[in-house]
């Protein structure tokens, strides 16, 4: 892998990932106004977390035409986001950050019922391919690996920031799910904090580690693998199966065999065997029903900084799934699930699972 750093236009930082050396920055000749995040960070004394405020996110794109997307190569009559003809990978800071290290006009406020502090941290975009009409599964295992190999090294660089404490990528795939721009891209929030879900996963295996001095994710995927029903694909590093407590009609975990803390941590079996069965799960999901499937990609790593206590309980996994629970009907979080986060689910995850594992032999 080869990185090309270079500016945007309004001082942002743009980074091409390439397989082979020799790419040039290319300056960026639009006139762009500077962008001021005025995030801001409030504690919810109710639940324990924190909501992000980030009212300057209302103005951002949202669904422009093909020949106007912000994502694809620049061409001599339209300027993107990119300003290179064309590229593999290539990540930019977000031009609407809800997190930022340049947030100003923002005071912190310790208050016991009302505390706010700025939102600081930071937001990338990371363009899977230059192809506007390709998703993840299009991508050919050397591009796949690329982007393996550009989530680690984001992960590597965002983890060292002072101000960042949490790591996540992610990617939203589909209009049902609300993506703003249908081009293939994830995003990378750079969190101060420990967001909420990794929160609850690791406080469980701390739990777990209390009681019986095991790693909780590693007997949970030692388990999957025993009982195999809802095993839906594995190679040799990485195994994919439905979890036993799905929460949603289509619901996929990825784990590494090998207890890893986060991407930049993988080697290069890991990393290999993540493009293929990555990829491969992806395409079992597009082929369940006639339209692509809208789904949900999100990656839960170890705490960022090394001394954090809970780096030795955190195993690096993906969790895949998607709101789409028929052909024609998409699962709405009703009331049980909005209003008191207790999910219920209409499909069994071993049916899933069975689907997943047939969809992988009819391809």
């Amino acid at each position: 892998m080869f990185r090309t750093d270079g500016r945007l236009a309004d001082g942002r930082t743009i980074r091409w990932y390439d397989r082979e050396e020799g790419r040039e920055a290319v300056p960026d000749r639009r006139d762009l106004p500077e962008t001021t995040p005025m995030s801001q960070l409030r504690y919810d004394v109710l639940t324990d977390e924190y909501i992000v405020l980030a009212a300057h996110r209302q103005n951002r794109t949202f669904m422009p035409p093909a020949n106007e997307c912000p994502l694809c190569p620049s061409r001599p009559d339209y300027a993107s986001e990119v300003p290179s003809e064309d590229y593999e990978v290539a990540v930019f800071d977000n031009r609407f950050p809800a997190l930022s290290d340049a947030v100003t006009g923002v005071e912190e406020i310790d208050d016991p019922l009302f505390a706010s502090a700025p939102a600081y941290g930071a937001c990338e975009v990371v363009c899977f391919s230059s192809n506007h009409n390709a998703s993840f599964k299009d991508l050919s295992l050397e591009q796949a690996r690329l982007v393996v190999d550009t989530w680690a090294d984001r992960t590597r660089e965002l983890s060292a920031r002072e101000s960042v404490e949490y790591v996540y990528p992610f990617e939203n795939r589909g209009a049902e799910i609300g993506v703003t721009l249908p081009h293939p891209h994830g995003q990378i929030y750079a969190y101060d904090m420990v967001p909420p879900r990794a929160r609850k996963e690791l406080d469980a295996a701390r739990r777990h580690h209390s009681r019986t001095g095991r790693n909780l994710f590693g007997d949970i995927l030692s388990r999957e693998l025993a009982e195999g029903s809802r095993i839906v694909a594995q190679n040799a590093t990485w195994v994919a199966f439905v979890p036993f407590a799905a929460r949603w009609p289509v619901e996929v975990h990825l784990y590494p065999r090998r207890q890893t803390p986060d991407l930049a941590a993988l080697d290069e079996a890991q990393r290999d065997g993540l493009a293929e069965l990555y990829r491969d799960v992806l395409g079992r999901f597009d082929a369940m029903y006639d339209a692509p499937l809208p789904y949900i990609s999100a990656w839960q790593q170890a705490p960022a900084k090394g001394d954090h206590p809970d780096r030795r309980l955190a195993w690096l996994h993906v969790e895949l799934f998607s709101i789409r629970r028929s052909a024609d009907k998409l699962k709405y979080l009703a009331g049980t699930e909005s209003g008191q986060g207790a999910f219920s689910n209409d499909v069994a995850p071993e049916a899933v699972a069975e689907r997943l594992r047939e969809l992988g032999t009819s391809r």
